[in-house]
């Protein structure tokens, strides 16, 4: 039953970025820096939407003497389509955002990742582009298209909830950022 509800918790979340996006609005970004991190992924989910377009008009055209099972396909198809641009806008209207009169960085990935950082406990933020990564205890990895380019290790542990609510204490956070450099210098004036 737990699992069922934060189910449908992603998906409204999924649709409310939808709205926000075709409204040109971002999500908990007030008062604060946004920094992107949709920008190395766009095309690839661009693609992915158009293979489960044709996908869609295909089956439809195989499906059409069976309108019970037909009907059932497209809704299932429509609705990946619907969600998978909906992942892509979730990533564009959740940005990272650094707030410096709250002391904290914000770090998101679509509705699934958001940890907040408070920034007396970075030790260390420097510009690291890696490409793979290694699971291990204490580490956070928030990959974007393979790749993280922003590293920040911690004094203290900050708890990090994973999508079904398991909490894990981590030290060591990769992140990507569309401008790694303005977030590493930004984020580096903000701690002095």
């Amino acid at each position: 039953m737990r699992v069922g509800g934060l189910l449908v918790r992603h998906e409204v979340r999924l649709l409310v970025s939808l709205a926000l996006w075709g409204a040109r609005r971002t999500h908990g970004t007030g008062g604060g820096r946004a920094f992107g991190y949709a920008g190395g992924q766009g095309a690839m989910t661009a693609g992915f939407a158009f293979v489960c377009l044709v996908e869609t008009v295909a089956l439809s055209v195989l499906l059409r003497d069976w309108p019970a099972v037909h009907a059932a396909v497209l809704f299932l198809d429509v609705y990946t389509i619907v969600f998978v641009v909906a992942l892509h806008a979730s990533s564009v209207v959740r940005p990272h955002v650094l707030h410096v009169e709250r002391g904290s960085l914000r770090i998101r990935r679509y509705v699934h990742v958001d940890l907040c950082v408070p920034l007396e406990r970075i030790a260390s933020v420097r510009r690291e582009l890696r490409m793979t990564h290694e699971r291990a205890d204490g580490e956070l990895n928030v990959e974007v298209g393979s790749q993280t380019t922003v590293t920040l290790e911690l004094t203290e542990p900050v708890t990090h909830v994973t999508f079904l609510g398991r909490r894990r204490e981590v030290r060591v956070v990769r992140f990507h950022a569309d401008d790694a450099d303005g977030l590493v210098r930004t984020l580096s004036r903000a701690r002095v």
